[in-house]
């Protein structure tokens, strides 16, 4: 009896932990690389500019702190979909406004998707 526990017991510790090694590598998985001007040293074209808007009413519970790293990971996701190879010039803001006594926030993330030639 003890035996068949123990062995539950471990096999339930591998499973949480081979989840959470999968959960960090996922994460660190970036994609699409965000370059800084000093970073171009081989021409480019650009595709063109990307721009993604998050708008939320009330208190915005699904998204991070993190409104900078939510930003590149959109910049990543649709510089993927024009078939970027890399993504420049980022830019994420958000502001907050009240209408009423209802909070508001709006999150915009901007960039340039480029091809090297």
């Amino acid at each position: 009896m003890i035996k068949v526990c123990n062995a539950a017991v471990l096999f339930i510790i591998s499973m949480l932990l081979n989840g959470c090694i999968t959960a960090v590598q996922s994460y660190h998985s970036d994609g699409l690389p965000i370059l800084s001007q000093e970073e171009l040293i081989r021409p480019y074209t650009k595709l063109g500019r990307i721009q993604v808007t998050r708008e939320t009413f009330g208190s915005d519970y699904s998204l991070s702190p993190d409104i900078k790293a939510w930003g590149l990971a959109a910049l990543r996701q649709q510089g993927e979909l024009m078939g970027a190879d890399a993504i420049i010039l980022p830019e994420v803001t958000g502001c907050t406004t009240t209408y009423g006594l209802i909070p508001s926030a709006e999150y915009r993330a901007t960039g340039f998707a480029i091809k090297f030639k």
